[in-house]
């Protein structure tokens, strides 16, 4: 077996998920020395409502880790990246690969991590990135589902799918309809099943280590499935098949993915749940038939059931739905699985079974299990990465190929984030976008009769700095006291430069014809909260109950959240300056504008953060 290698997997499932051939390959390189590090699914579609647990677990196992990696035993170390879930985004895709290339660069750096052999079993244009951006001294590629046909989401992989077909230096399948395909891509086409840890399981079939108590209770005999209850169990199948055999328990070891409605109302069915891996050769243990109870579809059509063997490997017989693999299978072993392609015929298949127990047919499938053992696999596959790695090394690489692809690489990468930089000052300074992004802080209502009208000094929100502005805003309350809405202004200010900032708004109204008498100075605020909490103890004392506000227009979301919040009972009707110089704009904005939105924004949230809001 291939030893002394540094290794990246990149997984389509993660870690801690039901234990398959991605943890079991790579746990047995790790156990042969070789160093792998396993970064865990990065997606092949965005996730749903009912991801929410993943996402959940993604995060859990980032925090637990430094920077999301974590040794998990000897050699094996486990990646839990945090990225955008728009695997087919270009942007998103653009800013995972710079996220997820810099991560791995920095852990490669702090562990040693040579030049890798790069082994994915995900062929998105993220995984192809990654490789590109590695580099690797092997790419392998174990292909071990039609991922294209699991969702209508993940049909967008056929691209990058096909590429990394004719790219990778090997291609691994596990079902004849996949090396099919892969072979229209390329010449060599590899076929490996997934196999099973057969020692464990012989371990576990005869040391006479006890069933689990809960499998123990059920009534006998006892036929079992081993395996996630997901969309491609056929549980009208499994329903059907337990009404038609009522003395039979039927046993489900494995976590519920979907909705298991149908099989919870049967009376013998039982769902046992998720059980941790070291687990699952006892359970098998005491079930008396194995169960593939799979729907047919395209996406089964090319699944090569990793239980198959595990059932196998404890001599047990099995009945499975009439699956290409199962078929294939059977060839190869001269009918070692029934096969029932209704839910009478699986009953029946299950009665025979549980009636025929013939030493022989015993060892029979005991011996298939064991031809198709992961240590067989394994060394199968290592064979033929050491023949590759051995060619290239024959070829031989030139210093001048591999530094002009170093380059190469890097002015890629340099053009591509110049493109992403001229698009980005495009978007900003010659499009509306700044403008559709900061609608919702724009609040203008029609003037009423009020009270009083409070404006806000010119330093209170993002049109400027203290000192700028307040003219605007003078001149805006102006023009509602003349149309006779209200018969006070209030102007708060609390900053001073020469002179105090709300003594300059009240010279400037009065100027304006505004008498001194309808005035009224609040000279202490310096920021919106304090606008509002000061300005509101005004009212309540004068007894006023409604109000025009005078600000600038994006200012206006964040004024009226936080009088919402600190004086309810003030009743506030946004009047903003309508046209302001600050905003003057066709379709584009200036960089002053855009920082002016985004820190109206960032305010918002920091007064939301303060309890302001």
């Amino acid at each position: 077996m291939i030893q002394g290698r540094d290794i990246v997997c990149i997984s389509s499932i993660d870690w801690d998920f039901i234990w398959q051939g991605h943890q079991e390959i790579m746990s047995t390189l790790a156990r042969n020395g070789n160093r792998v590090l396993y970064i865990e699914n990065t997606g092949v579609r965005a996730p749903r409502l009912k991801d929410l647990s993943r996402l959940r677990l993604r995060l859990s196992n980032w925090w637990r880790g430094v920077k999301g990696f974590r040794q998990d035993r000897q050699n094996l170390y486990v990646y839990s990246p945090l990225i955008l879930p728009f695997p087919y985004s270009r942007i998103a895709r653009w800013l995972n690969r710079m996220m997820l290339c810099r991560a791995l660069w920095r852990w490669m750096r702090a562990a040693g991590f040579g030049r890798p052999i790069v082994w994915t079993f995900l062929p998105t244009p993220l995984a192809l990135d990654v490789i590109c951006e590695l580099n690797p001294e092997l790419t392998v590629y174990y292909c071990i589902d039609d991922l294209a046909s699991s969702s209508p989401a993940a049909q967008r992989i056929v691209q990058s799918e096909m590429k990394l077909f004719k790219e990778a230096d090997l291609v691994f399948v596990t079902s004849e309809k996949l090396r099919q395909r892969a072979a229209r891509f390329r010449e060599r086409v590899h076929f490996f099943p997934f196999g099973v840890d057969f020692e464990k399981f012989e371990r576990i079939r005869t040391n006479g280590e006890p069933v689990p108590d809960d499998l123990k209770a059920l009534s006998h005999p006892t036929v079992g499935y081993l395996g996630g209850l997901h969309q491609w169990v056929d549980q009208e199948l499994l329903a059907d098949v337990a009404r038609r055999l009522p003395s039979v328990s039927f046993a489900l070891v494995g976590p519920a993915q979907t909705d298991v409605a149908n099989l919870a109302a049967c009376h013998n069915i039982h769902l046992l749940g998720a059980r941790p891996h070291g687990e699952v050769p006892r359970y098998l243990k005491g079930f008396d038939v194995g169960l593939v109870p799979y729907r047919l579809h395209d996406y089964t059509d090319h699944v090569y059931p990793t239980k198959l063997n595990e059932y196998l490997a404890m001599g047990m017989p099995v009945v499975a739905t009439d699956l290409p693999e199962i078929r294939r299978f059977n060839q190869d072993h001269d009918d070692v699985v029934m096969v029932a392609r209704d839910a009478e015929r699986f009953a029946d298949a299950i009665t025979k079974s549980l009636t025929n127990r013939d030493p022989g047919e015993v060892q029979r499938r005991i011996d298939v299990a064991k031809s198709n053992s992961w240590t067989t696999r394994i060394d199968r596959m290592s064979l033929l990465m050491e023949e590759a790695l051995a060619a290239r090394r024959a070829k031989g690489e030139r210093w001048e190929e591999f530094l002009r692809r170093l380059y190469k690489t890097a002015h890629r990468r340099i053009y591509r984030m110049a493109a992403v930089a001229v698009s980005l000052y495009l978007l900003l300074f010659f499009t509306p976008l700044l403008w559709v992004v900061a609608t919702p802080l724009h609040v203008a209502e029609s003037p009423m009769l009020a009270d009083a009208i409070v404006v806000f000094a010119g330093g209170v929100g993002e049109s400027g700095k203290a000192g700028g502005g307040y003219q605007e805003r003078v001149k805006q309350a102006v023009e509602l006291y003349r149309q006779g809405k209200a018969e006070r202004l209030i102007f708060s200010s609390g900053y001073t430069f020469i002179f105090r900032e709300a003594e300059i708004m009240q010279a400037l109204a009065m100027s304006q014809g505004i008498p001194a008498s309808a005035i009224v100075l609040e000279t202490k605020a310096v920021n919106t909260h304090d606008n509002v909490l000061f300005v509101a103890d005004i009212l309540r004392k004068r007894g006023w109950k409604k109000i025009l506000l005078v600000s600038s227009p994006y200012h206006m979301r964040r004024a009226l959240l936080t009088w919402g919040k600190t004086a309810s009972d003030i009743t506030v009707i946004s009047t903003p300056v309508p046209d302001s110089q600050f905003y003057a704009h066709q379709w584009g904005a200036s960089l002053e504008q855009i920082e002016g939105i985004l820190q109206e924004y960032a305010a918002i949230a920091a007064y939301w953060w303060r309890g302001w809001l």
